[in-house]
């Protein structure tokens, strides 16, 4: 949303807590605007009428935290769809190849696991394991305001010195899920390091797209 769709976020909260005979008073309409200034409005709509409809939740009106669950889902939700993005990345793509996720947490994550090329040679009896410490660290990140990760996840591939040596340019990482917030995930990263950075720095339209 832009700021000028404030005032028609204001009024569509007034209009749902109207329905459940409640007030919204400036203060609760300043927390919905912060909560959700980065969907469509539409959206935040849509997930209202959901909440309302709802047999046993939608007795009860609508908080905030309701309304980010149905559009992000709970944060083992989240760990569990970024462990099967990553999955399928370890079978399509290999470890071999650098690579981009277009969720931070999964660059976060899999360094702490040892890197891509290791998890990649993970055998099919250390997959239910991995799938457990993955989604826990993955939670433990995203709960968190800031934290670290590497800009791309590095494959077991030769050093750019050797293309470079052939008057070859170094292959371009493989890039999982939607394309600009991946872009942005690597653009914010540093060579061969970490940086800190927070999902703040990425709206939260981009992160509910790349799910």
């Amino acid at each position: 949303m832009t700021p000028a769709d404030k005032p028609r976020l204001a009024q569509v909260v007034t209009d749902v807590m109207a329905y459940y005979r409640q007030d919204a008073t400036a203060f609760t309409l300043g927390i919905w605007w912060e909560a959700f200034k980065g969907f469509e409005l539409e959206q935040v709509s849509h997930a209202l009428t959901r909440h309302a409809t709802d047999p046993e939740r939608g007795q009860f009106p609508p908080k905030v935290a309701d309304i980010v669950r149905l559009l992000q889902g709970t944060p083992t939700d989240r760990a569990q769809l970024a462990w099967g993005k990553c999955l399928d990345a370890m079978q399509r793509i290999g470890a071999y190849s650098d690579i981009v996720f277009d969720d931070p947490a999964i660059h976060a994550v899999v360094e702490d696991l040892g890197g891509w090329s290791k998890i990649c040679r993970s055998t099919y009896e250390e997959l239910s394991y991995l799938q457990h410490r993955f989604c826990e660290a993955h939670k433990a990140y995203t709960r968190q305001e800031r934290f670290e990760y590497p800009r791309m996840l590095s494959g077991d591939r030769s050093s750019d010195d050797m293309y470079r040596m052939k008057g070859l340019k170094p292959p371009a990482p493989a890039v999982v899920g939607d394309k600009e917030v991946a872009r942005l995930v690597y653009k914010g990263g540093k060579t061969g390091g970490k940086t800190v950075m927070s999902l703040a720095d990425f709206s939260t339209k981009q992160l509910e797209r790349a799910k």
